[in-house]
């Protein structure tokens, strides 16, 4: 299988300078087909940037890119049609219904048959769950339902790749669970997801690879296991003598102690856990809670940029 065919997304060096802004900086970006790829970073980090140029949407200033193994924007009349996206939240006519709202739009797409509008509109909003609230118009819809129905959008034709540019932004818990499970049921029917976000603990739950963006760079990429397992595993006890845990933990080589009401962590590098309790114990440390984690996403930022990260950027 060549590179092309392995990748739905692949950039080499891809760049956009705004004047002395250099808003995306040189990245190479492989999401592989069958994918659900989170693409991270705080607001402000380039991601949007980034899916315009892909998209078309604007020209980079330098750098190239390949869609679904098509060169861009060469192969645009080729590709596209089999690119769905949902860019800077949707956009569709409050005095409409769901329904006729998708009819205008499928009306425009010059690939579509007029023939078979209904029959596509209506098993768009059954896909997303909105066939039954599809004479509802979209002034009356929540926040969840009109990010369901901008996706439904992109799902009027097949699509290969799909290109959500942060679809949870701005939703409840609900909304944003119901938004969660949609991609996932996408992915299942063999789509290729790229969906930018900078809720990280979001993607924990939907992605199975991650890039992460800061600053216009690309920082690491790759399957979510791999790039969380560059983050060693941390010790964290529970007991009413966090300091003398504290000692203990140093003299047994734990690094980056951090001691909070009641707990302890501590990174544990090559150390076997079972010593961690054994030694505690020995030295007269009660010890009401043992656990060992993982470094979730934001730990892992922290780690590569050295600063939190702020969503707000």
């Amino acid at each position: 299988m060549s590179e092309g065919d392995e990748f739905a997304v692949a950039t080499a060096g891809l760049t956009k300078r705004f004047s002395a802004q250099v808003a995306v900086n040189a990245i190479d970006l492989l999401v592989p087909r069958g994918s659900v790829y989170g693409f991270l970073g705080p607001n402000g980090s380039g991601k949007t940037t980034t899916i315009r140029m892909l998209l078309g949407l604007i020209r980079p200033t330098s750098g190239h890119h390949r869609l679904l193994g098509k060169a861009m924007p060469h192969n645009s009349g080729q590709v596209l049609p089999l690119v769905g996206s949902l860019v800077e939240g949707p956009a569709f006519h409050p005095y409409l219904t769901a329904r006729a709202n998708l009819q205008r739009l499928d009306s425009v797409d010059r690939h579509a048959d007029p023939r078979t509008t209904k029959a596509r509109v209506d098993g768009a909003l059954d896909r997303v769950g909105l066939l039954a609230a599809a004479d509802k118009k979209y002034r009356a819809y929540s926040l969840g339902m009109r990010q369901r129905l901008a996706i439904a959008g992109t799902l009027l034709a097949p699509r290969e790749l799909l290109v959500l540019d942060e679809p949870t932004n701005g939703l409840d818990p609900q909304g944003t669970r119901e938004v969660r499970h949609l991609i996932g049921s996408l992915a299942d029917d063999g789509a290729t997801v790229l969906v930018s976000s900078h809720l990280l603990s979001e993607v924990e739950q939907v992605c199975t690879h991650i890039g992460v963006m800061h600053v216009g760079r690309l920082l690491t990429q790759g399957p979510i296991a791999e790039v969380r397992a560059v983050s060693e595993p941390r010790a964290r006890v529970e007991t009413d003598r966090p300091a003398d845990a504290a000692t203990v933990l140093r003299a047994l080589g734990l690094t980056d102690i951090a001691i909070e009401s009641g707990v302890v962590v501590g990174t544990l590098g090559a150390l076997v856990p079972d010593k961690i309790v054994a030694a505690l114990v020995h030295a007269g440390v009660p010890v009401t809670g043992f656990a060992v984690t993982q470094p979730s996403l934001e730990d892992l930022f922290v780690s590569l940029t050295g600063e939190g990260f702020n969503v707000s950027g």
